[in-house]
């Protein structure tokens, strides 16, 4: 096994320098972290990191207004002119610890960006910025310093060249909220006797605040410099303490001053951590030692180039790979390390778990933190499955450990507190679909147990674990939505009463295929009774789901284009597919023909809005839409002709949308300020344009992929070696014209193919797929 995988490494090796030799790109040249920042989430932007890294620096230009909602679009803008900042932490709820570097006299509040010079903010230009995976780069024109930035999984580098000047400072801003960090509770730095700059911040983040009232979440660094600093003092906000070398409070900071020459740099590193000082300490040590900043930089490259290159595309538009590994590099970068290098990670309760050791003292597993996994299923467990199975395996790792401690699944995780977000919990649906997948490397029993007690048990059920109207599922069979439920879930049912229900049904479906396979069969009979719920919402009269109230009537005034009346972020026209564990049945009570054309319209009528909500800038354009790319419910709509007869319309708009709906531009990235959460959109884009996508989310036993027209010539997906030693599997497309997107024919390891179906374990056994596209569809490909 050894021998094999380093066959493997040194032919990627080999592979990096012949393109190196030839002048050809690396995978990350592709990649532009600038894509989609016009309007993006606080977790969106930061260039410089490793994939799923818990250091994460990026610039800031706005990130102390913090974020009323928790999830509203924060931190750095494309279309903002100053930089007030860098900050280390950037995490779905979580974020902090900011270095600042200025020239001249002291400010220690950031100013605002319609006013520069009233704070420590920088003014830059677009052309002086650099942004690639693991680097950061950019020139603060006020001060006349060139910053730097890069990372390894758990140290922060920063380099700063500085002018000719007397005063030149570094500012650590601690105490003040950043981006989704949610109000600071109390904050901490020192400067101590040996040169190090330590400290720690909490916060209370919103959804933190809403689903585990009371926790909060901690942030540990400690740094230390290439260059001691001829004054030290400290602050709180805008109050200057010259001398003070140590403080506490809201608002709390340290900043160093300096004498430099004309061009010299100032180096730091930045230890991090969940747990304490020590253990950022610890972490600087052991990552950051031996790494100077060029070291670290070209570390970082050499990871991503290593990450991406899981799935080399060949062929194709250029543009098209500029979207694809950026796709890719989104799917890698969200969702990162919650745990130290010696394996200290945050518990629930506050304190500091320890991951158990192996035999040369290393953690067996990672411990994550994670936004929801709302509509993950459709993208992100997806691609993990394929290409990435060792962090799935880690992922679910990590949600089990919140579950042994607190008797509940979280949906999302920040430092192991709840932070669902939509009051919803697909987390034992992801385990189901991992164990269809024989990724098996965790504790099946305690993840069978927690998977089923997240979908029928309402008795004592915690805020944080979401499904607050689970009785009502498990006692009526709907989730009843009545206006005095509107926007809120309670025990009586939700303002999302009827996506919930949909869902409910989705996930009972999974865990009860997990059942099946345990043996667990009055589990498997129960959970597939209650996987049929979504029926009892099915309106026979506008062939619709339709919300019903707690009498069991449906809803009158009903306009089925209306969000969030019994819908959660969506419609009852886009919601109306939500039925993807029984979407034959949906067919059938629809009617095939009526199915595929009511499809089809809609497709052909949301084109026109860019598939979403046009050229609106917001997170929520497209809710009141025909369908709306921009958000998880839709994402598996466009590939259901596959179950209706027509697979050559999936073909049609899913290569519409890719090429339609994504762009290479600050503006028009993920549609027009979509909601990228941590890589969905991203990994969407991944799976349907080298044409695999599994409209039920390998939920079923065995679960099969749909077979879509890829984009690219060729492409090769590098099994993991621990899963799948030695193997890979390669698509081939032949294309009549540059832009065909209908299959003409299959070939699956040179044996012809009639059905647009691909079992997963064909791909992950490894082999080659010939898939031959023309501009003219052919229907008697068919399920």
């Amino acid at each position: 096994m050894k021998r094999l995988n380093l066959i493997v490494i040194y032919l990627m090796i080999l592979f990096s320098f012949t393109a190196k030799a030839k002048g050809e790109k690396s995978l990350s040249d592709y990649v532009d972290p600038n894509i989609g920042t016009a309007h993006c989430r606080w977790f969106f932007y930061t260039p410089a990191a490793v994939p799923f890294g818990m250091a994460k620096l990026a610039p800031s230009t706005d990130a102390h207004l913090g974020n009323p909602g928790g999830w509203q679009a924060v931190g750095y803008d494309f279309r903002h002119t100053s930089i007030e900042g860098f900050a280390h932490f950037h995490e779905f709820q979580i974020g902090g610890v900011v270095l600042a570097p200025t020239v001249g006299p002291l400010q220690t509040v950031p100013g605002e960006l319609d006013n520069p010079d009233g704070g420590y903010r920088s003014r830059f230009d677009k052309k002086d910025e650099t942004a690639k995976p693991g680097y950061y780069c950019v020139f603060l024109k006020d001060y006349g310093i060139k910053a730097e930035l890069t990372a390894t999984k758990r140290v922060g580098f920063h380099r700063y060249t500085f002018p000719k000047s007397e005063q030149s400072n570094l500012i650590f801003d601690i105490g003040n909220k950043q981006g989704e960090s949610g109000e600071v509770k109390d904050a901490y730095v020192r400067y101590t006797s040996d040169g190090r700059i330590e400290g720690y911040v909490i916060t209370w983040p919103v959804y933190v605040n809403i689903y585990q009232p009371g926790a909060d979440i901690r942030m540990y660094f400690s740094a230390e410099l290439n260059k001691k600093p001829i004054k030290v003092g400290s602050f709180i906000k805008n109050t200057i303490y010259p001398g003070k070398q140590e403080i506490a409070g809201q608002g709390a900071g340290l900043y160093l001053t300096f004498s430099t020459k004309e061009n010299e740099t100032i180096d730091v590193k930045v230890g991090l951590s969940y747990t304490s000082i020590e253990n950022a300490r610890y972490n600087l040590e052991a990552e950051g030692k031996h790494l100077n900043f060029q070291d670290a930089r070209k570390s970082a490259n050499e990871v991503w180039n290593d990450y991406l290159g899981r799935i080399i595309v060949e062929g194709g538009k250029e543009t098209d790979k500029v979207k694809f590994y950026t796709g890719l590099y989104h799917a890698l970068l969200g969702r990162g390390l919650a745990s130290d290098a010696n394996g200290y990670y945050p518990k629930n309760d506050g304190s500091a778990g320890r991951i158990a050791l192996d035999a040369k003292g290393n953690p067996l597993h990672n411990h994550y933190n994670t936004d929801a996994i709302w509509g993950g299923f459709w993208n992100l467990t997806q691609l993990w499955a394929l290409a990435y199975p060792e962090y799935y395996s880690d992922w679910i790792k990590s949600q089990l450990l919140v579950y042994k401690e607190t008797g509940w699944l979280g949906d999302g995780i920040a430092c192991s507190k709840y932070v669902s977000g939509v009051g919803t919990n697909f987390t034992g649906l992801a385990i189901a679909a991992a164990y269809n997948c024989g990724i098996r490397d965790f504790d099946i029993e305690c993840g069978y147990e927690a998977a089923l007690k997240n979908e029928v048990e309402w008795r004592g059920r915690i805020e944080g674990a979401g499904k607050m109207d689970l009785r009502q599922f498990i006692e009526r069979g709907y989730s009843p939505y009545e206006e005095r439920f509107d926007m809120k879930t309670t025990e009586e049912g939700s303002g999302f009463g009827a996506s919930h229900t949909l869902e409910y049904s989705f996930s009972c479906f999974a865990v009860s295929q997990f059942a099946k396979q345990l043996g667990k069969e009055k589990d498997y009979q129960w959970l597939s009774e209650l996987s049929k719920g979504w029926k009892l919402l099915f309106d026979k009269e506008t062939l619709l789901i339709r919300p019903k109230d707690t009498k069991g009537h449906f809803l009158k005034n009903f306009d089925p284009l209306a969000p969030w009346k019994g819908f959660q972020e969506g419609n009852a026209m886009q919601y109306t597919f939500y039925v993807p564990h029984h979407i034959d049945q949906l067919i059938d009570l629809v009617g095939k023909d009526k199915f595929n054309n009511r499809l089809d319209s809609i497709f052909s009528l949301s084109r026109k809005n860019l598939f979403s909500g046009g050229t609106e800038l917001n997170a929520f354009a497209g809710l009141n839409a025909l369908y709306n790319h921009g958000n998880q419910p839709n994402l598996h709509i466009s590939w259901l002709f596959n179950f209706s007869g027509k697979p050559w319309l999936s073909q049609k708009w899913v290569h519409a949308i890719l090429n339609e709906f994504y762009g290479i531009e600050p503006l028009h990235g993920y549609g027009y300020g979509q909601d990228e959460d941590q890589g969905q959109l991203g990994s969407w884009y991944v799976m349907s344009s080298i044409g695999l996508f599994d409209v039920k989310g390998l939920t079923e036993i065995n679960p099969k992929l749909q077979i879509g027209a890829p984009l690219f010539d060729k492409v090769t997906i590098y099994l993991n070696q621990h899963y799948h030693p030695g193997k890979k599997f390669e698509i081939e497309s032949k294309k009549t014209t540059a832009d065909a997107c209908y299959i003409r024919s299959i070939m699956l390891n040179n044996k012809k193919q009639s059905t647009p179906m691909l079992p997963f374990e064909e791909v992950v056994q490894g082999g080659k797929m010939v898939v031959e596209l023309s501009e003219y569809p052919d229907m008697n490909l068919t399920d």
